[in-house]
């Protein structure tokens, strides 16, 4: 159904004007606002691109764990590495990228862009709402992540916004104008911790901007040119140098420069988007952590680069750093609460929530997560939202 304007709260988008109650959302323009450019950027970059119902072929899941190391890997490199032949390597390649089962892209370091105001969420939502509410949001351009969390009634969403303002209006007017949202709290994300090491990457990783390193203690002077090769790359994360250059208007040598610039600078890094239960992860959760002030760095750092984890990140507020996981199953999931961060003496709480549904992940929308149920004829029809 064509969006339409709610008459009693201009600007505030809503699916009808029946259904005030989904009212969530207020976009701002995928590329408007002084920095629409930046939506790319994800906590969460791990995301569900395909809807294929089964886990991926050992010899696939190799090659799919290797991109997820080295996303613009040659194909001879990886060929090399995996000990197979480049043909193997390229005939299996290309039709996941082909079918959408992988996706390659590229995520930029908020840390690079300050006045940049990212925001996780949690929505507390009336249960017969819930999909309206996930789809509104996930409709947002500002919406990098909507995730629905055990019980049903929750969302979680990462959200990117362009300053103050933005925030103020989405905190301060468009949720409270939503009858289906019961109550939510915000947290700013201060701090990313990296998420890999350079010799034991995860099996698969989300945002290892910096690696074992932290991010640039100002931001860089970025040039004209570096916008163009950013956004290309953020279209195609392995484009080649040609291509760059040619969406730069640069000279390919130019490119290549300006893009290790890039790279070296932790501004952007190439990622590989995948479904994580297509290599074998099929648990999701995400936790939220109350550690002491004077250890947080410390066990942000420590989390992060533990293989189960691809997200780490200090946060304002009560709980202050939030971990998402993926583990091949409830019982490893368990294993990492009890033993790995209930080991740390730093943590005084912890909370987890399982990951229900994704309907957007890294700016992406997923395939509907919604349940359908049969009609009276046995079609397959969608729950009311009026």
């Amino acid at each position: 159904m064509r969006p339409k304007r709610n008459a009693r709260a201009p600007g505030y988008l809503t699916a009808s004007s029946r259904r005030a109650s989904a009212c969530v959302v207020r976009p701002t323009g995928c590329c408007g606002g002084k920095h629409g450019r930046y939506r790319a950027f994800s906590l969460f970059a791990i995301v569900i691109v395909s809807g294929v119902p089964r886990e991926l072929e050992e010899t696939d899941r190799r090659i799919v764990t290797a991109l997820i190391s080295d996303p613009r890997a040659s194909w001879r490199e990886l060929a090399q590495r995996l000990e197979l032949s480049e043909r193997t390597v390229v005939r299996r390649a290309i039709p996941l990228y082909e079918n959408g089962v992988l996706h390659a892209s590229a995520v930029r370091n908020p840390c690079c862009f300050p006045e940049m105001l990212v925001l996780t969420l949690r929505l507390k939502c009336v249960r017969e709402r819930i999909s309206a509410i996930g789809d509104a949001l996930a409709r947002r351009p500002d919406t990098i992540s909507v995730v629905v969390l055990d019980g049903g009634n929750e969302i979680s969403a990462l959200v990117q916004l362009d300053g103050p303002q933005e925030r103020d209006a989405l905190l301060l007017r468009d949720l409270p104008a939503t009858a289906a949202v019961t109550s939510w709290t915000a947290q700013r994300v201060q701090r990313i911790f990296p998420t890999s090491d350079p010799e034991h990457p995860p099996a698969a990783t989300e945002l290892n901007l910096g690696q074992s390193t932290p991010g640039p203690a100002r931001p860089p002077n970025l040039l004209e040119v570096d916008e163009a090769l950013i956004q290309a790359l953020i279209r195609n994360g392995r484009a080649s140098y040609t291509e760059l250059a040619a969406a730069a208007g640069v000279t390919a040598h130019t490119a290549r420069r300006r893009l290790d610039t890039l790279l070296r600078e932790y501004v952007i890094r190439p990622m590989t988007v995948v479904d994580l239960a297509l290599i074998g992860l099929k648990c999701q959760a995400l936790l939220w952590l109350t550690v002491q002030p004077g250890a947080l760095e410390a066990v942000g750092r420590r989390l992060g680069v533990h293989p189960m984890v691809f997200a780490a990140s200090a946060v304002s507020g009560p709980t202050n750093l939030v971990v998402a996981v993926a583990a091949p199953g409830h019982d490893e999931m368990y294993e990492f609460v009890t033993r790995t961060v209930g080991a740390i003496p730093e943590v005084m709480t912890v909370e987890t929530s399982e990951i229900l549904a994704s309907v957007k992940r890294s700016g992406l929308r997923c395939p509907t997560p919604w349940p359908q149920s049969r009609g009276s004829n046995g079609q397959a029809v969608t729950a009311s939202t009026h």
